[in-house]
């Protein structure tokens, strides 16, 4: 039986311009590196190697929030010893709750013999984005699970669908020294907006999946306009508008603000370019 697993679990870009709440996708670094060990303690023993505050109380910590719910759900009064060796910061904007919620789950299913499916891992990791945000969204969890870019096509009932998406397709990331709290972001958020601009919304959301799809990059491009969240979130973060424009001019195919911010992203067509762009976003700050 085996008694300790160490994993890596990526950085995600949630939202993806106009998919609020329901587009996101894996990045390869950074991430949470988490060591998660069976223990005969009576609660959770939460560990912190790594050189980022994080909550030490289980009840606190989304990682052991979401493992408990998948241990409730196996009947399980199993405990475990988890040791963060490496940490995204919270408040980054890109998927620090779900790095460590989905990595906790996705250990203990290795752990326990793996009794659900990567993708049934989903819902667990949710609760512990319910606490760190007050939301239970899947646009970071998934893609931090299942890899790549994932759709929530419905959360009554929970239905998540992979999206290929072009080789060719790069994604730079910029993070301002600051930290927006995704439940104080969400705040800010309007509860309805007008028809016609649900309308624009669903469009460039339905654009931006068949460009992913067809490997479109004019499509991709021409889609990746948020007229819901980014008109109202991007006051919060410094030189937004500038480093935007520097994404833009340096033959970016869309440029937005991750998750809830304060970071960055734009996506761009080769590495090349995404370096480049990289480059300019940066400068700015």
């Amino acid at each position: 039986m085996v008694k300790k697993v160490e994993i890596f679990c990526p950085a995600t870009v949630a939202n993806v311009g106009p998919g609020f709440d329901i587009l996101g996708f894996a990045l390869d670094a950074p991430g949470d590196i988490i060591c998660l060990e069976r223990t005969t303690e009576k609660k959770h023993i939460i560990q912190n190697d790594s050189e980022i505050d994080l909550p030490l109380n289980p009840e606190k910590n989304v990682a052991t929030v979401a493992l408990d719910a998948f241990l409730s759900s196996l009947n399980s009064n199993e405990k475990f010893h988890l040791t963060f060796k490496q940490k995204i910061p919270a408040g980054s904007g890109i998927g620090s709750s779900a790095a460590s919620s989905a990595g906790a789950v996705f250990a203990a299913n290795l752990l326990l013999e793996k009794p659900y499916t990567e993708a049934d891992l989903v819902p667990f990791a949710m609760k512990g984005e319910e606490v760190a945000s007050g939301s239970a969204h899947a646009d970071n969890v998934a893609p931090a699970i299942l890899g790549g870019f994932v759709l929530v096509r419905s959360y009554e009932p929970l239905d998540i669908l992979g999206i290929p998406s072009p080789d060719g397709l790069y994604c730079s990331v910029v993070h301002p020294e600051i930290s927006i709290a995704t439940a104080d972001s969400r705040k800010i958020l309007k509860t309805s907006v007008p028809l016609k601009t649900a309308i624009t919304q669903c469009g460039n959301v339905a654009g931006l999946v068949t460009g992913l799809i067809t490997g479109n990059f004019r499509l991709i491009r021409d889609s990746m306009h948020d007229v819901i969240a980014e008109p109202i979130r991007s006051f919060l973060i410094p030189e937004y508008d500038r480093v935007k424009k520097a994404a833009m001019n340096t033959a970016a195919l869309g440029c937005s603000i991750s998750g809830s911010g304060p970071s960055l992203f734009a996506l761009s067509e080769n590495k090349d370019t995404a370096e480049q762009i990289g480059k300019a976003m940066e400068s700015v700050y």
